[in-house]
């Protein structure tokens, strides 16, 4: 994420209306706007292929699938941010056309401008919605997934699934989802020594 350099401080109302008519896309924390960075191929690749796997299993669920446009709204309205892919499961959250404020899943594909952030502020942010179950970290450059998983109410465990042979589990839906599914079409560039 970029700061915006104005440091005009919006109401998420003014927030909301702002983004609605902008060419670009931005996060929003405690009145402040952060512009988000472009993604590379294997991060769209990824993504799509998310979302195809997501949307196929979850079809007739009651459960719908986002993917990269819809906002989750946190903290009363302090806080947007842009996960690439999120699953709703609630009908309360069809109120809005912008966001979902009850999400059972997120996932955000990394991006080496990102990764940082979506590893620890931003889950630590998502860690306060209770409708939240798992929050996956989805790697680019290698085959890799991280999976966190409430246990309890502040309880979280970590399951990491990495190589092509792989299959992680999401047990929000009872899904295996085989990583060679997750990454079809992507080329891994070798590792620089």
């Amino acid at each position: 994420m970029i700061a915006l350099s104005d440091h005009t401080h919006l109401t998420p109302e003014e927030y909301l209306a702002f983004e609605v008519t902008s060419d670009i896309r931005h996060e929003y924390f405690d009145g402040e706007l952060y512009a988000m960075a472009g993604t590379s191929k294997n991060h769209n690749l990824v993504s799509g292929n998310l979302y195809l796997l997501l949307r196929r299993y979850l079809q007739n669920s009651g459960c719908t699938t986002f993917m990269a446009d819809i906002k989750v709204k946190l903290q009363t309205g302090r806080r947007f941010f842009y996960p690439d892919l999120v699953v709703t499961c609630d009908p309360e959250d069809n109120t809005s056309e912008l966001f979902v404020e009850k999400p059972k899943l997120i996932i955000e594909v990394l991006s080496p401008s990102t990764k940082n952030f979506d590893q620890t502020a931003k889950f630590l942010y998502y860690r306060t919605i209770p409708s939240l179950e798992e929050y996956l970290l989805v790697g680019t450059e290698s085959p890799f997934i991280q999976c966190f998983r409430r246990q309890t109410q502040d309880i979280w465990t970590l399951q990491i699934y990495e190589g092509l042979e792989a299959i992680a589990h999401l047990d929000s839906f009872d899904l295996d989802a085989p990583l060679t599914d997750i990454y079809e079409g992507v080329t891994f560039t070798a590792p620089t020594s």
